[in-house]
């Protein structure tokens, strides 16, 4: 793939910039990144996320009812706290689920080892793992350099912490934004991984928000819930979800007016949407982002399903990979979302050129459409490197976007032997 994520385009609003910096760019966190060994390639593999004392932890994670304990232990671990989590290990090479009760025993081992070293209660210390499913965590290896992790903390080290966590990633992933809002200067910051099994419901990921405003933590999580559906529940790259999807958002700070809350909902969801599309334009064999919008429906979860069915569907991102304008892929995936339309209000347009129109094609340059979506695919915009298609289906007032890949013959390269 070529090295184009850095080049992509940010999201910007009258209010918040992206600014340099990461997960540690907010007041008061800290992070480190280190190799414990974990990988054979001797790179990066531990990270350790340390937030200020009385920040609130609300998180989202994955459906799948073949979970990692890890889920669990977060899960748990945030409800009987009331939020109040300090700390988050995070390892990679090892996903530790379907490990039995030793997926269990190990989860608790590490973190309450950890809280040991940072003077924290063990219910202030989750985990998260990443990696090949059922292989367990190296215990041995990870405990015997938690003291070298404790040491790495420091404001500096977002970028290690962000390289640590990474899998099949060819790409770092990491973002900070900065506004204004009643006199401060507030900062969001953010991390995340993954590449492949990437799909909706949610998608298949790390990722890790932080924010150096104090939010009442039931206002907290239904901000995260919400954002997580316009980010990381929006995003496909190969319709496969995991077993250990875990997105982590931490609030600390002296509480906003509350005239500012959306605003700084704004900021979250700039933040958690770029990390979204940094995963799929990041996705395994891939060499474009597919931005996929959709207006005119009856409601915006209809527009959203619709959306992610069209994104996911591996006609359309082959047809996307080939530079081939098949419309009839686009309209058959929409025709299978489970929405109820009039084919007759569609229109459907792939970049600046409408293809349909009144339930039938318009007459279009073929090799004009596949030139707009070759010169994207082969890198020639260095900032607007994105397949766009759009999709008007009626009257209705919903609307939404979901973002996906195209889907190459290097996907399979890659998964074919993973483990072999």
């Amino acid at each position: 793939m070529k090295n184009a994520l850095l080049n992509l385009s940010l999201l910007t609003s009258s209010v918040w910039s992206p600014i340099s910096g990461g997960i540690t760019t907010p007041d008061g966190f800290l992070a480190a990144g280190i190799s414990a060994g974990l990988k054979p390639s001797g790179k990066k593999d531990l990270a350790l996320l340390f937030a200020p004392d009385g920040a609130c932890c609300s998180g989202t994670f994955t459906q799948s009812v073949t979970r990692a304990y890890c889920v669990d232990l977060c899960i748990d671990r945030i409800k009987a706290s009331d939020g109040k989590i300090r700390a988050v290990i995070i390892n990679s090479g090892h996903a530790n689920a379907c490990t039995g009760s030793r997926g269990k025993i190990d989860s608790e081992i590490i973190t309450n080892e950890l809280a040991q070293r940072l003077g924290l209660s063990n219910e202030e210390v989750v985990i998260c793992s990443t990696g090949v499913i059922g292989e367990p965590i190296p215990v041995e290896k990870v405990n015997s350099h938690l003291d070298q992790l404790v040491n790495s903390l420091n404001k500096e080290a977002y970028t290690d912490a962000a390289n640590a966590i990474l899998t099949t990633d060819l790409q770092v992933k990491q973002i900070a934004y900065q506004a204004v809002l009643g006199g401060r200067q507030i900062t969001i910051g953010g991390m995340a991984k993954g590449s492949g099994m990437i799909h909706p419901s949610m998608a298949t990921m790390l990722s890790y928000i932080t924010c150096d405003v104090g939010v009442d933590s039931v206002l907290w999580s239904e901000m995260i819930k919400r954002v997580a559906e316009s980010s990381f529940n929006s995003i496909t790259v190969d319709g496969d979800t995991s077993t250990n999807d875990t997105f982590l958002a931490f609030s600390s700070g002296e509480e906003l007016d509350p005239k500012y809350l959306s605003t700084l909902e704004e900021g979250l969801h700039l933040t958690s949407q770029y990390l979204a599309k940094a995963i799929a334009r990041d996705g395994e064999g891939a060499n474009c982002l597919l931005e996929i919008k959709v207006d005119g429906a009856p409601s915006d979860l209809d527009a959203h399903v619709i959306a992610r069915t069209i994104a996911s569907s591996s006609l359309v991102k082959t047809a996307v990979h080939g530079f081939d304008p098949n419309w009839g892929r686009i309209i058959a995936a929409l025709g299978r979302a489970g929405t109820t339309f009039n084919l007759k209000d569609v229109k459907l347009w792939i970049g600046p050129y409408q293809i349909f129109a009144n339930g039938i094609p318009l007459d279009f340059d073929r090799k004009i459409v596949s030139n707009f979506m070759k010169a994207r695919l082969e890198g020639e915009y260095l900032i607007d490197d994105l397949v766009n298609i759009r999709l008007t289906i009626g009257m209705g007032k919903g609307s939404a976007t979901a973002w996906g890949c195209d889907l190459s013959d290097q996907y399979i390269r890659i998964n074919a032997d993973y483990t072999t």
